[in-house]
């Protein structure tokens, strides 16, 4: 008989309380692919998207979850020994094969990024994801220019917090916005400069900070606010399309001479592990520790908890990253 694990399993498109807990067998891992016993992890707008059957890819049934925290148990092609700290992301998880909902996942090694730290797997799982998309976000997507300024679009997500602990590392402005009074005090609280209550048109607010436009922009709203994003940029500034925060993903009749001022970059990012250098995600981890800076954690749930946590997600309730511990690891936010 195989070994047994706790999973969460989704077995088609449907509400929160579609995902259920049930024991599985163990995965084994083949050759090139390493066992992860997972002790946390993040939850991501795109396990959102997938639960409810949006986009073209995955299948099902499937345990879903595109990033795990843990300790490798077996890597059969001597990638790394056992006992090793990594996080693994991306790369098909929780879509093409299963993900990281579970007491074990098994991924590929081109997946696993290796690390060292006393952190707590709360805090450890809340990053390797929001790190990636937030690093290629500033330094792939938009490549801002030393003291220059960055407007993210949708601040109070868990990578617009991750973005502004970023972007003022390197020096630079940081307006944030947020459709809720109630949050801008996080944005502050967070580092940014300037936090500008989202209305469904920013350009002015920000145009009275920088009246040429910010240097570069980051936008994790979506499809309803690029346009206004785009004229709150500078010329020959930069906006990065990463987000969809707003569940819209296209433009309906889009004319980019009439839709893109002049002399404005529309660029896209998206990215997987290869994306995330090793040095990076050890970096950030070792700056967390030492408390230079902070990891945007919102609420941290057990495993048994994931459909109140994906309820969350989904209702917005939380500012923040939500972080899911799994073995009986709680870790320390």
């Amino acid at each position: 008989m195989p070994e047994m694990m706790r999973a969460v399993v989704l077995d088609g498109p449907g509400a929160p309380d579609a995902l259920k807990m049930r024991d599985v067998p163990r995965p084994v891992p083949k050759p090139g692919w390493v066992l992860v016993k997972v002790h946390a992890f993040g939850l991501n707008r795109s396990e959102l998207h997938f639960r409810q059957g949006l986009g073209s890819f995955g299948s099902f049934p499937r345990i879903p979850g595109i990033e795990a925290t843990g300790v490798v148990v077996d890597a059969p092609g001597g990638e790394f020994p056992a006992g090793t700290q990594v996080a693994a992301l991306m790369g098909g998880m929780g879509r093409e094969f299963d993900g990281g909902y579970a007491e074990y996942v098994t991924v590929p090694a081109l997946n696993v990024i290796p690390f060292m730290s006393t952190l707590g797997w709360a805090t450890l799982g809340a990053v390797p994801e929001m790190l990636q998309t937030a690093h290629g976000s500033l330094t792939v997507g938009v490549n801002p220019a030393p003291g220059s300024s960055l407007l993210i679009r949708g601040g109070t997500s868990s990578i617009g917090l991750a973005l502004i602990v970023l972007a003022k590392r390197r020096g630079l402005t940081v307006l944030a916005t947020t459709r809720n009074p109630n949050k801008a005090q996080a944005l502050l609280d967070t580092g940014a400069d300037h936090a500008i209550i989202d209305n469904g048109n920013v350009a002015e607010d920000v145009r009275m900070i920088f009246p040429e436009g910010v240097g570069g922009a980051v936008e994790l709203v979506g499809t309803p606010t690029l346009q206004d994003t785009l004229r709150a940029t500078a010329v020959h500034g930069t906006v990065c399309f990463t987000g969809m925060l707003s569940d819209e993903w296209t433009v309906p009749d889009f004319y980019p001479i009439d839709y893109i001022p002049n002399g404005v970059r529309l660029t896209a990012y998206s990215g997987g592990a290869e994306d995330l250098p090793q040095a990076v995600f050890q970096e950030f981890l070792d700056a967390v520790e030492a408390g230079d800076v902070r990891a945007p954690i919102g609420k941290v749930y057990p495993l048994e908890d994931i459909v109140q946590a994906h309820q969350d997600m989904e209702d917005g309730s939380v500012t923040g990253k939500l972080v899911v511990t799994v073995n009986g690891h709680p870790g320390v936010a």
